[in-house]
């Protein structure tokens, strides 16, 4: 990666049963390209991750507590996947509202596997083009994507790929779309 993203904070959001490779190595690709990532989550104090949903990985020391995130101190946002996590997001209202700020600011925004799941239930998905596990197609397509197998996918400020074995093309994508900043077209 050669982009540099220097002085950009990026919220990541996740709560437990994240799978741990698409919440550290997006977060190691953030660190090497300068910015700051930062631990975004409904619980107050640590999260445990998994590792392919199935074992307990490691525990990570949540930055803010959700309930006073606001976008506007973040200038992209990532959405790591586990399907433990992504289904407790995608029913928690405040990560709904916290998701939707970014499109509604233009920010971009990067979503993992399970992870996109929390952007049907913020009503922003409609009308992209967009990849993940392949289990959430159907879902993704009732709420008005485009759903394509590819490795990574880029609409306007939003990134989605498939699965930790994506991990190097999403990242790469991610910092490209967070080092070109706000996407006008990036909409809710």
């Amino acid at each position: 990666m050669t982009e540099n993203i220097s002085g950009k904070t990026i919220a990541f959001l996740a709560t437990d049963g994240v799978e741990q490779a698409e919440l550290t190595q997006p977060w190691q690709a953030v660190k090497d390209a300068g910015g700051t990532p930062v631990l975004v989550s409904p619980k107050d104090d640590k999260i445990t991750a998994m590792q392919s949903d199935w074992d307990h990985g490691d525990s990570f020391p949540v930055d803010v507590p959700l309930s006073s995130a606001k976008a506007e101190d973040y200038d992209g946002l990532v959405l790591p996947g586990g399907t433990v996590n992504a289904d407790t997001m995608r029913i928690n209202t405040e990560a709904q509202a916290f998701a939707r700020a970014f499109f509604e600011a233009h920010k971009p925004v990067a979503a993992i596997c399970h992870a996109p799941w929390l952007l049907i239930e913020a009503g922003v998905v409609e009308g992209r083009e967009m990849t993940s596990y392949t289990s959430l197609r159907t879902d993704l397509v009732n709420a008005g994507a485009r759903w394509q197998d590819a490795e990574v996918i880029v609409d306007n400020g939003l990134t989605t790929s498939r699965n930790p074995g994506d991990l190097d093309a999403f990242c790469a994508k991610m910092i490209e779309e967070i080092a070109e900043g706000k996407h006008e077209n990036q909409t809710a």
